[in-house]
């Protein structure tokens, strides 16, 4: 018997059917929580392409470079209300374990959710 690995999101869900299908393009986010759900996991899998997908084409970056020093580690969503979502990362740096909360904004564009921008605490 095989188990799948659970999704670094924090659903509880496998990878292969919450996060996966939306890294691979074979769904798409139906609120900005589940958008920012999949973003966590695309930076904890270093899916910079992902990243840059679903970052709205106003205020994404031309390159994006993920530190392969920084291993992801737990995700918190405290609030989703609106096109808002505040949530608290935790991750680990060759310095230790270290948290970022963050409220982040998302637009919804041609009917995809994109995330604009956000703003830590």
């Amino acid at each position: 018997m095989s188990f799948a690995v659970a999704c670094p999101c924090g659903s509880g869900e496998p990878y292969p059917t919450c996060c996966g299908p939306l890294h691979a393009g074979a769904r798409q986010a139906q609120t900005p929580e589940q958008l920012m759900r999949s973003r966590y996991s695309a930076f904890a899998r270093r899916d910079a392409d992902y990243l840059l997908r679903t970052w709205h084409p106003r205020t994404r970056p031309a390159a994006l470079d993920l530190d392969d020093g920084t291993t992801w580690t737990a995700l918190e969503v405290h609030e989703a209300v609106g096109d808002e979502v505040l949530f608290t990362a935790r991750y680990r740096t060759p310095s230790g374990p270290e948290a970022m909360t963050e409220r982040s904004r998302f637009a919804l564009r041609g009917g995809r959710w994109f995330y604009v921008d956000g703003r830590t605490d």
